[in-house]
């Protein structure tokens, strides 16, 4: 193992087990040419869909299956994170290549797919402490990951065969609205900032900006990069939320992400600040150069990405405090939704 590959698998959490017999048996039908007994083992970061590393037959796969105890399934849809990876990955370059697609619940409790794996380094936390790029490759780092956001915004969706992926018309209220409807069924204790920041988005609509394919979580850890340029990125990964809409929205969610000096602990435990990464600002004027669109209603959008990592942190940590979850990660993303609330307000 490599010293700075520290997004490396670990054996599987307690109560996120597969049933390995039956896995086995069902990559015997769809990989008839990888053959071997099957070692499974589980990536431990991440907070959403679980990820586990399969060997089988001297090669190396990615499965990908809802949490246990999720209740929102559109948003771990693993039929739509295959078709998006399948249209994709002849034409844009930066997925994974999807092998097969299991609907068959009877195998794994859950309809999940297996793509290949990339080889390539995670930039989170851990391993951005590991790689430890200095100021100049990390401000590159940082316009990378914004020219990748512009490059899928300019994507030819139609083309690809997803015309029908999203319904574009009235996207903004509809994420407005939805995201608010998911914080009430997912609140659990009170956060008064949350519940302004709704009332401020739904009071501040602006007009659509367009249209494009969107991956909905585009940030630093869902990327792998090349450990000898931490600059060049290889692939995209965690499509799951991908769908059409407005691409404005998704620059407001990665900039949630783009943390500065100064922001909350909570929220410098996702991806810590380190010297070289560009602003939120020179996020904002890289995007508009390369892509060609002007964000007008910035704050809108800052707002919007603030309140909806707000929603998802309270989602699982929901999940986690219900006991659908034993991560222990997930007991502190409360404190991270409030957070969240706090810098959606700022900037109203």
């Amino acid at each position: 193992m490599s010293p700075i590959d520290t997004d490396a698998s670990r054996p599987v959490r307690a109560g996120e087990e597969l049933d390995v017999a039956k896995l086995e048996a069902w990559l015997g039908t769809v990989l008839p040419d990888a053959t071997g007994p099957l070692r499974v083992r589980q990536f431990p970061s991440g907070f959403s869909n679980l990820t586990y590393a399969l060997e089988l037959g001297g090669r190396e796969f990615v499965l990908r299956r809802p949490p246990f105890g999720a209740r929102i399934k559109s948003a771990h849809d693993m039929g739509r994170e295959f078709r998006v990876l399948s249209a994709l990955h002849p034409v844009y370059g930066k997925v994974p290549r999807p092998l097969a697609y299991c609907t068959d619940e009877a195998v794994l409790g859950a309809p999940f797919y297996v793509m290949e794996r990339v080889q390539g380094v995670v930039p989170r936390a851990d391993t951005l402490a590991r790689l430890a790029p200095d100021a100049a490759t990390m401000r590159r780092m940082g316009f990378a990951l914004v020219d990748a956001l512009a490059e899928l915004h300019a994507f030819d969706y139609r083309a690809a065969g997803l015309a029908d992926f999203g319904r574009p018309e009235g996207y903004v209220r509809r994420q407005v609205e939805g995201w608010s409807e998911r914080y009430v069924r997912a609140a659990t204790d009170e956060i008064p900032e949350m519940d302004a920041a709704a009332r401020w988005l739904a009071a501040n609509l602006p007009a659509e900006s367009g249209a494009a394919l969107i991956h909905n979580d585009f940030k630093y850890d869902n990327l792998v990069v090349d450990p000898a340029d931490p600059a060049r990125i290889v692939a995209v990964l965690d499509w799951e939320m991908a769908t059409l809409g407005d691409p404005a929205m998704e620059v407001g969610g990665s900039l949630a992400y783009l943390l500065e000096p100064g922001d909350p602990p909570e929220l410098q435990a996702l991806v810590p600040w380190r010297a070289g990464m560009i602003t939120r600002a020179e996020f904002l004027e890289r995007y508009e150069q390369v892509s060609g669109r002007a964000l007008r209603d910035a704050a809108f959008y800052r707002c919007y990405g603030h309140f909806r990592l707000g929603v998802v942190a309270q989602q699982i940590y929901r999940r986690w405090r219900d006991g659908h979850s034993k991560d222990p990660r997930f007991g502190a993303l409360l404190a991270v939704a409030r957070a969240c609330a706090r810098q959606a307000v700022s900037v109203t």
